[in-house]
């Protein structure tokens, strides 16, 4: 009776606490985390055996663990477990089924790869990487962090491939964590980022256990967070966000060509508005005549100079993005296509935007969605309007700058103390086979150094 009160005077009486007495033996648990056909099933029917011993070898749960302190009784109160307390204090497995079914990905759809993507459930995502590398060397260390969340994360590697250092460097920025709670696998990847002012994201969160499975045998450290649907993936470069890993399952003489579009689509979602403005406003010579005539005729009616004229349409496109994205998914992008069109065509009709700059803005945002992480089109949209603020000024020169500057902030960056750029700088050629230019499967016999120094084949001896 002494604990039972204890708990209650812990959890304040709150509403949802069941505290049972069958025959002087308690049950106690929380019915907000609990099934209550797994209690009836796994306790109840047992509870009329009076007996510590036949209690614990008749329960049919797949999880029963005797518990010897307060503390665990908590834990495992506030983990959907059922408390016994008879001679001995046993916690019962009998969580109740609060998380989605395993879904197709939503983020990153890929026609050809698997069709399975995490949920919120850590243990089943757990299983949906270990059902993909079936090895006792796949390693998976949990810690608690949060004082009221008490939220599981699981740091995830394989022991013969991993760099001890990069995972030492993880578990320790893991363990200085004091923090109230985190909710989700994108708080977490903040806490532990190198450089967390940067624009640019530095660990990747992803969806798709098979890209986990992949990047855990190249030798990456993946980081799972319970209640998250994504994986936190470290360390991470410029080049995984441009080229993603289901390019490996196309053919590689197809995909090189791809790749190449997609530096194509960077080079035009970062500059193409900047360009544009440098040439119509300051290097007009650079333009054929022709073209240029053509392009005055169209501007002659707009009041504006041509990067105000930029800044209002981008910054019109990032809200009907914003309103895109925020919409519920039945109606969201009806409604940003529509409001493009409208506004486009009204905006040209009355003279305030010029036919050619609709065209141009409209390229930059189509080559944006080649890429799907978010955290990166927020990166290349500061990039944008740092460009154009800077032709502003400079022109050609302006734009010249800007693209210097991206060079130099991308190269200050460093994932788990690996540099930014890299596989290009420092150079290393099974990365860069990986990522930048595809080979032959067969050829690809060889992991990279500066993710492991254990084990370098990946094929062959």
């Amino acid at each position: 009776m002494q604990l039972v009160d204890k708990i209650k005077n812990t959890f304040n009486n709150s509403s949802d606490l069941i505290i049972k007495n069958n025959n002087n033996i308690y049950i106690v648990y929380l019915e907000s985390l609990c099934s209550q056909d797994k209690i009836n099933e796994y306790i109840l029917k047992v509870l009329t055996i009076k007996n510590s011993k036949k209690l614990q070898d008749n329960n049919a749960a797949p999880n029963t663990k005797v518990v010897t302190s307060y503390k665990e009784i908590i834990n495992y109160i506030l983990n959907g477990f059922t408390i016994i307390i008879d001679k001995q204090v046993y916690a019962v497995e009998t969580k109740g089924n609060l998380i989605r079914s395993v879904e197709s990905p939503t983020t990153e759809p890929d026609l050809t790869g698997p069709k399975d993507s995490f949920n919120e459930s850590i243990q089943t995502n757990l299983g949906l990487v270990k059902r993909r590398i079936k090895s006792p060397l796949l390693i998976n260390d949990d810690y608690i962090i949060g004082r009221y969340t008490k939220t599981k994360v699981s740091v995830l590697y394989i022991n013969n491939i991993a760099k001890k250092d990069i995972i030492d460097n993880i578990v320790k920025k893991i363990k200085n964590i004091d923090i109230d709670g985190i909710t989700d696998a994108s708080h977490l990847k903040q806490l532990i980022s190198d450089k967390p002012n940067t624009l640019f994201p530095t660990a990747i969160l992803t969806e798709r256990p098979d890209k986990v499975a992949q990047d855990l045998l190249d030798g990456k450290i993946v980081i799972l967070v319970d209640s998250s649907p994504f994986a936190i993936i470290i360390p991470a470069f410029f080049a995984d966000f441009v080229n993603p890993n289901v390019d490996s399952y196309k053919k590689y003489t197809n995909i090189n060509f791809i790749k190449i579009i997609r530096f194509m689509c960077l080079l035009c979602t970062l500059f193409l508005p900047a360009f544009y403005v440098a040439l119509i406003s300051y290097n007009q010579a650079s333009i054929p005549l022709n073209l240029l005539i053509n392009f005055a005729i169209q501007r002659q009616s707009v009041p504006f100079p041509s990067y105000i004229e930029a800044i209002f349409i981008l910054i019109i496109c990032a809200i009907l993005r914003e309103s895109d994205i925020r919409f519920p998914a039945n109606y969201g992008s009806s409604i940003s296509i529509v409001g493009a069109l409208v506004m486009g065509d009204a905006a040209v009709n009355a003279g305030i935007v010029s036919p050619i700059m609709i065209i141009v803005i409209a390229v930059t945002y189509i080559t944006s969605m080649v890429f799907t992480d978010i955290e990166v089109i927020y990166s290349f949209r500061y990039v944008r309007f740092l460009s154009i603020i800077l032709v502003c000024f400079l022109g050609l020169y302006g734009l010249y700058i800007s693209i210097f500057f991206f060079l130099i902030h991308i190269c200050n960056l460093t994932s788990a103390g690996i540099a930014y750029t890299f596989p290009l700088a420092p150079f290393n050629k099974p990365y860069f086979n990986k990522t930048i230019f595809n080979i032959y499967k067969k050829e690809d016999k060889y992991r990279s150094s500066y993710l492991t120094n254990k084990n370098y084949h990946k094929q062959g001896d």
